[in-house]
């Protein structure tokens, strides 16, 4: 194991982690909020712990990253940064304690969007925007950002880009993985952007339409705003928000490929098909749940249930209503949206479309195999036999994924929540999602749940934004051995 360049690279992170702390001090120098001393202090202290582990771990005489290497560096690599990043919160004293304070900053780096924060509208200017930064960088990976602007991560840099953006394919849309590190943060930060020029049109200001845009594009739903996105009645804010979480839930390929003029990719795309047909079918039934139990009309009964299956499936967790009161069933179908996830390549968590549609379709096609046992009946994905191989590994996610969070829950259920609670408190985590259902849905949030429960779902949001395997395979012997 290269200790030595892993630890180079955790000091690199650690030293972008507190440049990135820094920008929010601007905000608060406009907004004169008193948390300028918080942000400057933790910035500097993040930053000069990174540069001290980078001078001492200088000139390592192996640059060479395996694929040990690079998972571990991913999953320290998250740790490191959400354990620095809880300090402004800890400095200025926004959040009570630490494990308050690493919670919320783990579920911002994840782009979870579970909060403790019961009062968001009193933290200072400078603080609200970097838990929106913290989100935005996670959404695309800040190893990926590394990746983009750092040459001597280009040597074996493949290794991390597998770990942190784990799944059924790596899509490369360019040779060389800094090239296409680029060329994803480019279509990420124009996406942003565009976001917030309409935001702006649509009469929210500029400090909300850059946090809302940060977080919408992350897929993690953190406002500034006490009542989520519930507080933006306007129509035509609330359809951009749509918009810009199906936008983030894609695969990012669609969308550099978009960018060339290459439009016929999305009609051979099975994931892309698949995602679309799913959003568009869940609305309708939603709408009509929401117009048979809620005294609206049509138009606000579509939107209000596009909202909130988009905000589900794509794992963002933006709220604009209090959606377990719709009807008495309402609880239970949203909990299984918390398991649905958006498209691999995209910022979303969850198990993934593609994973979903591998699973129907070989267990669709396995009835066929039964009954012609000799017959060769492989499963298709965009036109292309999907390998053994490929099935097997989406079997084994979908057993490890439902099997943690069945685990989890009875875990949780011994520290005193009831099934309910604790069900969706770990669906929510795991798949990044963020509101679930019983005590921390929509309405409600984490702040009292006991410590040593916020630490096992923080753990928990690790595990889905690594998609399992990367954290998981740390803790097997054969990881450490030579």
């Amino acid at each position: 194991m290269n200790f030595k360049i892993i630890f180079r690279i955790i000091g690199f992170l650690l030293m972008l982690t507190g440049i990135f702390m820094m920008l929010g001090i601007p905000f608060s120098i406009y907004y004169k909020s008193d948390d300028i001393s918080a942000l400057l202090q933790s910035g500097i202290f993040t930053s000069a712990v990174g540069l001290i582990i980078w001078f001492f771990t200088r000139d390592p005489e192996n640059k060479e990253l395996g694929k040990r290497e690079g998972y571990l560096i991913v999953t320290l690599g998250w740790l490191s940064m959400a354990l620095f990043g809880s300090i402004p919160f800890m400095l200025y004293g926004a959040v009570p304690n630490f494990t308050d304070a690493f919670f919320e900053t783990m579920s911002g780096f994840t782009t979870t969007g579970a909060t403790i924060l019961t009062d968001i509208e009193v933290v200072p200017a400078g603080l609200l925007f970097w838990r929106s930064l913290t989100q935005w960088l996670g959404g695309m990976g800040i190893i990926v950002l590394s990746l983009a602007i750092l040459p001597i991560l280009g040597i074996g840099g493949m290794q991390l880009f597998a770990a942190e953006v784990p799944g059924i394919t790596k899509d490369k849309l360019h040779p060389r993985v800094r090239e296409t590190a680029k060329r994803l943060w480019g279509i990420y930060v124009i996406f942003t952007f565009t976001e917030m020029i309409l935001l702006l049109i649509g009469g929210m200001n500029l400090f909300d339409a850059i946090n809302h845009s940060l977080t919408t594009m992350a897929t993690g739903g953190f406002s500034t705003k006490n009542a989520n996105t519930a507080y933006f009645t306007s129509p035509f804010i609330q359809y951009v928000f749509i918009v810009f979480m199906l936008l983030a839930g894609m695969n990012f390929t669609i969308h550099y490929l978009a960018f060339h003029g290459r439009f016929e990719f999305t009609k051979i795309n099975t994931e892309f098909r698949f995602y679309i047909f799913f959003i568009a079918i869940v609305t309708i039934v939603v709408a009509v749940i929401h117009l048979a139990h809620v005294n609206f009309n049509i138009e606000e009964s579509f939107r209000q249930a596009l909202f909130h299956v988009t905000s589900l499936v794509t794992t963002t967790g933006y709220v604009s209503s209090d959606y377990e009161n719709w009807a008495p069933f309402s609880r239970m179908f949203f909990f299984i949206l918390l398991f649905i996830g958006a498209c691999a390549g995209s910022t979303g968590g969850g198990i993934k479309f593609a994973r979903h549609y591998l699973l129907i379709k070989n267990s669709s096609l396995e009835l066929k195999r039964l009954i012609h046992p000799r017959a060769i009946i492989p499963v298709r994905f965009n036109g292309k036999a999907v390998s053994a191989d490929i099935i097997l590994n989406v079997q084994a996610f979908f057993i490890f994924y439902i099997g943690i969070t069945v685990l989890g829950s009875i875990i949780l259920s011994f520290f005193g929540l009831d099934f309910i609670t604790a069900a969706g408190a770990v669906s929510t985590c795991i798949g990044n999602v963020g509101p679930g259902i019983g005590a921390v849905g929509p309405l409600n949030n984490f702040a009292d749940l006991p410590d040593m429960v916020k630490w096992i779902l923080s753990f928990f949001m690790l595990l889905g934004r690594l998609e399992l395997f990367t954290v998981l395979l740390i803790f097997t012997p054969a990881f450490w051995k030579s």
